[in-house]
This record gives C-alpha cells, sequence and structure tokens, in this order.
C-alpha cells in the first residue's frame, strides 16, 4: 500500500443536485495524497430492543459493525480482466467491456435526443 493512500478522509455531502458532484458524496484528496484504496466505515442498526439511559428514558439498543469498501481502480490495475470481472459480478455489477458499451449506448441516445 503506497504511503500516499495512507490517510483519514472525510466524505463530504452536498445538500443539491445542480453541482459539481451531482449529489454525490465525495472526498477532497490534499495534495500529495491519493485515494484511499479502502475505506472503513461503520454500520449501526438498531437491534428492535431498548434500554433506559441515565434519565430512565427508554433508547434503542444499535449494533456496530465495520464494513470496508475497496477502491476499483486498484483492484482493476491490480487483477486480471477476468478476476476484476468476477468481482464486478459479486458486487451486482456488469463485466466491465458490458458496462461499458451500455454507457456508450446510453450516451448516444442521450446525444441523439
Amino acid at each position: 500500500m503506497s504511503e500516499k493512500r495512507k490517510w483519514v478522509p472525510e466524505i463530504v455531502y452536498e445538500d443539491y443536485e445542480d453541482s459539481l458532484s451531482g449529489g454525490l458524496p465525495f472526498i477532497q484528496v490534499p495534495l500529495g495524497k491519493e485515494m484511499p484504496d479502502v475505506i472503513f466505515m461503520l454500520g449501526s442498526e438498531e437491534t428492535g430492543e431498548y434500554e433506559p439511559d441515565m434519565n430512565g428514558d427508554e433508547q434503542p439498543i444499535v449494533e456496530m459493525s465495520v464494513h470496508q469498501y475497496a477502491n476499483m481502480k486498484y483492484l482493476q490495475e491490480a487483477l486480471s480482466t477476468e478476476i476484476y470481472d468476477l468481482i464486478r459480478q459479486a458486487l451486482g455489477l456488469l463485466p466491465l467491456d458490458e458496462a461499458r458499451e451500455k454507457g456508450r449506448e446510453k450516451a448516444e441516445n442521450l446525444l441523439n435526443k
């Protein structure tokens, strides 16, 4: 793992869609750094059970779980096409060549309207 990729990112959200990010969350990469290889996030889920807080008020019990998200660009650079496509398919994505072709078709349809 490159040292340039070892840093703690901040995920930023914009409240509006008419923006540079189009409403997608983004990470501002500092000068001299690269996007991280993997991002770790905690997921919080309510169990459906409750317990009293310090004031005696019922509060939902939550379970926390760690999730990791890999940078697909780095996987694509490091893996064979066949293995990369298997990972894409395991994530519910089309193999890369099929996805690119569908993207081209959609772009052509938009341009021809």
